[in-house]
C-alpha cells in the first residue's frame, strides 16, 4: 500500500502557502516551489468571506491578519440617482461567524509565509516547473527550468489560471476569455466628500448604459478606497494587455468616462487618480474539466488552475482556500490505494460548490454590466448565501464519503 510521504506544491502564492499549512496540520510533509526569486509582493487587496476566514482561523492565521484589514458586512447597490436598490451580504459575525475582510494581498502573503517558515516547511525560490519526467503508481518526478529535477509522492499545481502543471493533464487547454475586463485605482476616502449623515460602503453604483462603478474601502481605518469599473472588451494577447495597462492615460480616461451620468460621489472619486495605483485585469475562466488529477493520482491541480472564477462575487481566492483545505483533509483520509477514488469524490464535491458560485456570478453580472439591446430587466431578488458562508468543512468532507463510498 502506497503512502503520502511528501507533497510537492508548485506555486507559493496564496493557494500554495495555505495548502502547505493545511497539509502540515494533517502531519503530511510538503515542500513549496516558487518560480519567482522572493515572496510575491504584487496586486491590490482581496476580499475574504466567512467561508475562507473560517479556514484561515482553523490554520491560526485569521487573528493575526484581522487587525490589518477592513471589516464590513454588506455590499450595497445604488441607482444612477444614488438611491438604494439592493444589498448583498459578504459577512456577519452573528450570522456567519465572521465579518467580511478586505486585506492587501501582500499582507496575507507575508503572514502565510511567516507561518510556513515557523512550521519549517521548505520554500525553494527560482524553481520554475517545466514538465513531468515520469509518473508511476507511487511517485512523480519532474524538471525545472534550471534543468534540476525532483521527486515526490504527489505534485500539486497551485500555479494559477495559466498553470504549467495543468499542461501535463491538458496539453492543449487554454483559459477562456469572458469578454470582460476591469480597470481600477486607489484614492483617498476623503476625496469622495461623503455626506455627513453617512453613506453605505462598499457600494456598486449601477448604470444601464455605462455599467457599474464600484467603491470599496481598504486599509484598517478605511482611509483609502478601491474604485473600479468593468467593461465588455475584445481579447488581447499578453503583450496587448500589458500595453493597455501601461497606457495609464487610457485607464484613467476610462474610469472617468461618462462620470457625469453617475452620482457626485463617482465624479469626486475620479477627480484625481495617481497613475501608480492603476490596475487592469482581463477576466478569464477555465472550462469545466473532466478530471483534476492524473492517471495514477500523482499530479493534481486546484484553485485557479482547475476552475478559475471571475471576481464578480469576490469568491476566487475564497474558493481556492476551500479547495486546498478540503484537499488536505481528503489526502489525510485516503493516504493509500484509495487516494484515486478519494480525489474523484473530492472533485465532485468541490465542483458542485464552484458551479453554484458561477451561478451567483451570473446573477450579479446581470446587475453590474450594461444591459444589452433586447435583454430583460434583472429582478432584485435576495441572494441565498448561507450555503456559501457557513459550511463546516470537516463535516462536508465526511458527507462526501457517507455510505462507505471511496477510501
Amino acid at each position: 500500500m502506497s503512502t503520502i510521504n511528501h507533497v510537492a506544491i508548485i506555486g507559493a502564492g496564496l493557494s500554495g502557502l495555505t495548502l502547505a499549512l493545511a497539509l502540515h496540520q494533517q502531519s503530511i510533509p510538503c515542500t513549496l516551489y516558487e518560480s519567482r526569486s522572493a515572496p510575491l509582493d504584487i496586486g491590490g487587496a482581496v476580499m475574504l468571506s466567512p467561508n475562507a476566514l473560517r479556514i484561515l482561523d482553523t490554520l491560526h492565521v485569521y487573528q493575526s491578519i484581522r487587525p490589518e484589514g477592513y471589516e464590513f458586512d454588506t455590499l450595497h447597490f445604488r441607482s444612477p440617482a444614488d438611491t438604494p436598490l439592493d444589498s448583498y451580504e459578504f459577512g456577519g459575525a452573528q450570522k456567519y461567524g465572521y465579518r467580511g475582510l478586505r486585506i492587501y494581498r501582500r499582507v496575507l502573503i507575508r503572514e502565510l509565509s511567516t507561518r510556513v517558515s515557523a512550521a519549517n516547511i521548505p520554500i525553494l525560490y527560482n524553481k520554475k516547473f517545466t514538465h513531468v519526467i515520469e509518473e508511476t503508481p507511487s511517485s512523480i518526478s519532474w524538471e525545472f527550468e534550471d534543468h534540476s529535477s525532483a521527486t515526490a509522492t504527489i505534485l500539486v499545481g497551485a500555479d494559477g489560471i495559466h498553470s504549467s502543471v495543468r499542461k501535463y493533464l491538458y496539453p492543449a487547454l487554454q483559459p477562456i476569455f469572458t469578454n470582460a475586463m476591469g480597470v481600477s485605482a486607489s484614492v483617498p476616502t476623503s476625496q469622495l466628500h461623503l455626506p455627513r449623515d453617512g453613506y453605505d460602503l462598499p457600494v456598486t453604483i449601477m448604470n444601464k448604459s455605462h455599467g457599474a462603478f464600484v467603491i470599496a474601502p481598504q486599509r484598517t481605518d478605511g482611509s483609502e478606497v478601491f474604485i473600479g469599473r468593468q467593461k465588455r472588451a475584445p481579447e488581447l494577447d499578453r503583450e496587448g494587455w500589458n500595453a493597455l495597462l501601461d497606457d495609464k492615460d487610457w485607464c484613467i480616461e476610462y474610469l472617468r468616462q461618462n462620470a457625469d451620468d453617475f452620482p457626485e460621489i463617482v465624479q469626486n472619486a475620479v477627480s484625481s487618480i495617481e497613475p501608480e495605483t492603476i490596475n487592469l485585469w482581463p477576466f478569464y475562466a477555465v472550462p469545466k474539466l473532466e478530471t483534476w488529477s492524473s492517471e495514477f493520482s500523482r499530479v493534481i491541480i486546484l484553485g485557479d488552475a482547475a476552475h478559475a472564477i471571475p471576481p464578480t462575487a469576490g469568491q476566487g481566492i475564497n474558493q481556492a482556500f476551500e479547495d486546498v483545505y478540503t484537499f488536505a483533509l481528503v489526502v489525510a483520509r485516503c493516504p493509500g490505494e484509495g487516494l484515486g477514488s478519494g480525489l474523484k469524490i473530492w472533485q465532485a464535491g468541490r465542483q458542485e460548490r464552484v458551479d453554484r458560485v458561477l451561478e451567483l456570478n451570473a446573477q450579479i453580472d446581470k446587475r453590474r454590466l450594461p444591459k444589452l439591446p433586447g435583454s430583460e430587466e434583472e429582478q432584485s431578488v435576495p441572494f441565498d448565501l448561507e450555503w456559501l458562508y457557513k459550511p463546516e468543512f470537516g463535516e462536508m468532507v465526511e458527507g462526501w464519503f457517507a455510505g462507505g463510498v471511496g477510501c
